[in-house]
């Protein structure tokens, strides 16, 4: 799985700060009503993965095989700055991000006069920021004030995971995620069909132009876009492709899915990196080709990008 392009991937061997644990744990679980945009699915059979020469083989998108999913709630939209911003007033959560001081942000992002900053080898548009989190998205010198419908980024897996234990949800598996972005529709690249823009028409934020180096924003954003952007699937889902990726509650394995059971699968009992989702705004057909809903990737659970977001489920 090449996996630098979509997520510049963990720490790199930064260790956390002495002053506490690598990753906080969860929050009590709160009396908190999971959120009013939850909507409810009846579950059933479906086909997922992909075979197709769209596929990344090393990514195990197949084989291509009949899974069975429970009913779950699925929130409409990611979470957030705006509710993120509430579980932290409430909780006084610290983000890995904010932590460990740094975090990941796309270079073109970043001020002209920026000091140099580390970059990623294989994928030098990302930069290690220090300064960088949730609500300092580009840097210190950035905010999300006029963001609050936008989807909280910078987060981690163990972010999202604390943010249910307060919120009353949880991550959802891989098998409910992929469910849910598809729609009810069986094949198909994308939540809509496999025409990336249907009549000319953009469905999802993704990077338009010449990657990395010129995003003509054709498609209305450069960065992130409203969590309600773009029309929903048939399932009333909104960008479950695109804006940006998703965090699942599984750890992945590239070969998980020739030995998955075929009810309810929820991964491998353990591994080194947590299952993402969905694609983001900087993905593109040049270099990057996992904004499909069988498209799946994967970076470590204390990891935090720019473009790294996460949804909620909660049991039906």
């Amino acid at each position: 799985m090449t996996e630098s392009c979509c997520a510049p991937g963990g720490r790199g061997g930064h260790p956390a700060p002495q002053s506490g644990p690598a990753s906080v744990p969860p929050p009590p679980r709160s009396a908190h009503a999971p959120p009013p945009s939850l909507v409810e699915l009846a579950g059933g059979a479906f086909r997922m993965g992909d075979e197709s020469v769209w596929a990344y083989p090393g990514d195990g998108e197949g084989p291509v095989h009949e899974v069975v999913v429970g009913p779950v709630r699925v929130d409409a939209f990611a979470v957030s700055n705006a509710h993120f911003a509430e579980f932290v007033a409430e909780t006084g959560h610290r983000t890995d991000a904010e932590r460990y001081g740094w975090s990941f942000v796309f270079a073109g992002f970043l001020p002209h006069d920026f000091p140099d900053t580390r970059a990623v080898a294989n994928a030098p548009w990302w930069r290690q920021v220090y300064g960088s989190d949730w609500s300092h998205p580009e840097g210190p010198q950035s905010d999300v004030e006029t963001r609050g419908d936008h989807p909280v980024v910078h987060v981690s897996w163990n972010d999202a995971n604390a943010f249910c234990a307060w919120s009353g949800t949880r991550l959802p598996t891989e098998a409910e995620w992929e469910y849910a972005a598809r729609g009810g529709r069986e094949r198909n690249a994308f939540p809509w069909g496999d025409d990336l823009e249907p009549g000319g028409a953009h469905r999802m934020n993704v990077f338009q132009g010449r990657f990395p180096a010129e995003n003509t924003g054709a498609d209305g954003f450069l960065g992130t876009a409203p969590v309600d952007a773009f029309p929903p699937n048939d399932f009333g889902l909104y960008n479950v492709t695109g804006n940006v990726w998703e965090w699942c509650a599984d750890w992945y394995d590239d070969g998980y899915y020739a030995q998955s059971p075929r009810d309810d699968p929820r991964g491998p009992p353990q591994g080194t990196n947590r299952v993402m989702r969905g694609g983001s705004y900087l993905c593109h057909i040049s270099y990057c080709r996992r904004y499909r809903v069988s498209a799946r990737s994967a970076i470590e659970p204390d990891s935090s990008t720019g473009n790294l977001g996460f949804r909620v489920v909660a049991d039906g």
